[in-house]
């Protein structure tokens, strides 16, 4: 269905920046830019920290896997807190914790003193905080964005804000490395949080009500789970991103072996293949950023699947660096469609009750499964070679739509009177138009 055009419409590049009128995301994404920037600075580092000391991509893999494997283990649990208590005050408790992991990690490298086993223990530690923070984080976007129609675009610019940071962070970590080494991108990873302490108290958040829970922890989550896993629409997507960082992820921790055994690069080589992931997936944030509805998202997920299967593909056979920079700009614009897409599809549908605990299995799919992809992606890339590890998880990523495609008509009835209650298809919102004074109704079309 066409858009109704009228004169007091805003722009389409307008529109595209509408959730930053609401002062305390402006200062979240602020906070949230420079923090991140900081953090793929010390993503990049690491690798080729890890690379240089070892020469082991299994250990690149092992890293990655105890970094992020506490996001599997201790998901469910975060999601509880998440539900239970202040999101802003569990964000500030996580964004400290980020600090000091980060300082100890900057001082190990700048003394000389770090090993490959301080490096896993801090990594465990960090993927401890990760898990509470990214539950009470993907929920508490909602809170800073005071009507519902502007929430997809909040999490439409949370992804343009996180790919922007990774198209800088990785070219300026790169050209630190050759240059000084990797402790000041660890140091300037540990300023950088900052930034975001600093935006999180200048926030004037209001006291969220919350529905009286029950104090059972066990039961509680067993909730959530049959909610989640009980809802076709986002069972559907969960398994969804599961498979994508299960086999898709794991290219990002094979980068580093890739830059410089198969491109015969080193730490700039690193730096601009990741920068032009990160140009993909900012296109296709902003993309995202720019659609006024959620509808039509289902179409844009398999568009984006395929994308993703098909750059991985063509990456895993590059030889030089400009097909290998082409190819996996593919990748990353691909990679983002599918999961911003799917996390504004979630957001819209689940219950604000349960709103903390769906977004921790989310969590669980999207940060759980990667270790266990990049441990796997390790291991076989020692006996079959990076090229050939990388060729069968684009192909198995292309595959894994397959299941989304056929379960798609069912789900889109389910989700129907849940868009109808929230005025989000068009039949509805046209009547509740001039009520809310909207200047047109949200694009047509379907999940």
């Amino acid at each position: 269905m066409e858009e109704t055009l009228t004169t007091d419409k805003p722009s389409r590049l307008g529109g595209m920046f509408r959730a930053l009128k609401y002062r305390n995301y402006r200062l979240f994404f602020m906070g949230q830019s420079i923090s991140l920037i900081g953090t793929w600075m010390q993503q990049i580092a690491m690798s080729w920290l890890v690379y240089r000391l070892t020469d082991s991509v299994f250990l690149l893999g092992m890293v990655s896997f105890a970094n992020q494997i506490p996001s599997f283990l201790l998901g469910p649990f975060a999601g509880v807190i998440s539900d239970r208590f202040d999101r802003h005050r569990v964000l500030l408790l996580t964004q400290f914790l980020f600090l000091l992991e980060a300082s100890t990690l900057a001082t190990l490298v700048l003394t000389n003193t770090v090993t490959i086993h301080y490096i896993l223990m801090l990594g465990v530690f960090a993927g401890i905080v990760n898990a509470f923070d990214m539950s009470a984080r993907q929920s508490f976007v909602v809170q800073l964005v005071e009507k519902r129609e502007d929430m997809s675009n909040a999490i439409a610019l949370n992804s343009s804000m996180f790919n922007m940071a990774r198209l800088v962070g990785p070219s300026v970590a790169g050209g630190i490395i050759a240059t000084v080494g990797e402790g000041m991108c660890f140091l300037a990873n540990a300023i950088s949080y900052l930034a975001v302490l600093t935006s999180l108290l200048l926030m004037r958040v209001p006291k969220a009500e919350r529905q009286r829970q029950d104090t059972q922890v066990l039961k509680s989550l067993r909730e959530g789970f049959t909610y989640a896993f009980g809802f076709a629409p986002i069972r559907d997507i969960l398994l969804l991103i599961a498979t994508l960082s299960l086999f898709g992820m794991p290219f990002t921790v094979l980068m580093p072996a890739f830059a410089r055994d198969v491109l015969h690069g080193n730490a700039s080589t690193l730096g601009l293949l990741m920068g032009a992931s990160g140009v993909g997936a900012l296109l296709g944030a902003l993309y995202l950023a720019s659609r006024k509805s959620v509808l039509g998202l289902a179409r844009v997920i398999i568009f984006a699947s395929v994308l993703f299967g098909i750059g991985l593909t063509a990456f895993a056979f590059t030889t030089t660096l400009l097909l290998a920079m082409v190819s996996i700009f593919v990748v990353g614009l691909g990679m983002i469609l599918r999961m911003a897409s799917s996390n504004t599809l979630i957001q819209t549908i689940v219950d604000e009750d349960k709103r903390g605990r769906v977004m921790s299995f989310y969590s669980m799919a999207f940060m759980g499964m990667a270790p266990i992809g990049s441990l796997l992606a390790g291991w076989l890339a020692e006996r079959i070679g990076v090229s050939y590890t990388l060729l069968g998880c684009g192909i198995i990523c292309l595959l894994s739509i397959v299941p989304f495609i056929l379960s798609l008509p069912r789900s889109r009835q389910l989700v129907r009177p849940i868009y109808q209650r929230l005025g989000i298809l068009p039949e509805i919102a046209n009547g509740l138009q001039t009520a809310s004074g909207l200047s047109s109704p949200p694009e047509g079309g379907r999940m």
